[in-house]
């Protein structure tokens, strides 16, 4: 099956999507597609089958969200903690992922009418090769398509996420490209996997697990997280509407708070260049005087070249990244055309 179904909403859901849309409506949806096994289970299939059927929700999920102008999708597809599983079960996955991006290097056509761009978040370098360089070709094929956004966290945790953005902060200042002072919370969030999309507006976990199990921690502090009942294989476009119209409803509550820590972080960054600059002048190592209005104009200076570090550093970062990927697809790219 395609990756985004062509299928026109009926009637009932047309009318509601019209409805909902008079609110404010997320623009970056995540999921945790949670009870694919129980769904075999349930239905008396092989896991597999149950997978298989996880995957074609996802695609009409996509569907759905495009819909409702939707421009971002991100999901939970594989995480790390999932190696633990049987090795009948974690090759079962393996294989189907291979046949998934398989298909979706062959739908370029369909990906590009659409403007969906893949970015697969996570540590690819624990899955088999052949893996990493279908995802490298499906995420370079795409990566200049900007209408709508697919995310897929495949070998991934949160955790895991943000000890690399950690680890990458670390070897920045050690290859002097910052200095310790540069580090802070926003620099944090920059560098995680996730730093080219806005953080999710809505969460929403199937199954009725009450957990975000490792996913997204660190952009969710100001999502509308809902955890339903319904088992992913069996999502309906209802079971959509109902989260959308929970985030509506606690709108308001989570801008207040997402504007009062993006203040925050503004007020602590100045305080922090101001108290570099006064370590400084106190050190002697500007060459100016301590009165308050060199020192201000010191402080302006200190945080313009404080950015320009860190502009050249996330722009290393991203060169890095992906040249990760580029390396991948020499001499394995049938499909590509970048």
């Amino acid at each position: 099956m395609s990756w985004i179904r062509e299928a026109e909403l009926n009637f009932a859901e047309r009318l509601c999507a019209s409805i909902l849309k008079v609110g404010p409506m997320p623009e970056h949806v995540a999921f945790i597609m949670d009870g694919n096994r129980r769904y075999a289970q349930k239905c008396r299939v092989e896991r597999e089958q149950g997978h298989s059927q996880g995957f074609e929700k996802l695609a009409e999920t996509l569907r759905w969200c495009l819909k409702l102008n939707i421009r971002e999708v991100t999901v939970y597809a594989f995480s790390i903690e999932n190696f633990k599983r049987s090795k009948e079960e974690v090759d079962g996955l393996m294989e189907l992922a291979r046949q998934k991006f398989t298909r979706l290097l062959e739908e370029q056509e369909n990906l590009k009418k659409h403007g969906v761009c893949i970015r697969v978040l996570g540590n690819l370098t624990l899955l088999p090769v052949d893996i990493q360089e279908l995802i490298a070709q499906a995420v370079l094929a795409t990566q200049s398509y900007n209408k709508c956004f697919l995310n897929v966290c495949f070998a991934y945790t949160s955790r895991h996420e943000i000890t690399s953005a950690v680890r990458e902060m670390a070897l920045g200042v050690e290859q002097g490209l910052l200095r310790p002072s540069d580090l802070s919370e926003p620099l944090l969030g920059r560098c995680l996997y996730s730093s080219s999309s806005p953080d999710p507006d809505l969460l929403i976990r199937t199954s009725g697990e009450v957990r975000l199990s490792d996913f997204l921690l660190w952009q969710t502090s100001h999502s509308c997280l809902v955890f339903q009942p319904v088992l992913w294989p069996e999502y309906s476009f209802w079971n959509l509407c109902q989260a959308i119209l929970q985030y509506q409803v606690n709108h308001p509550a989570l801008q207040k708070a997402k504007g009062l820590q993006e203040a925050e972080c503004r007020q602590q960054q100045v305080e922090a260049d101001r108290a570099c600059v006064v370590e400084l002048v106190q050190l002697g190592t500007t060459g100016e005087t301590g009165d308050a209005e060199c020192k201000q104009e010191l402080i302006q200076k200190y945080s313009r070249e404080r950015e320009e570090r860190v502009s050249n550093f996330l722009r290393e970062l991203e060169n890095k990244r992906r040249k990760f990927f580029t390396d991948l697809v020499q001499g394995s790219a049938p499909f590509l055309h970048v």
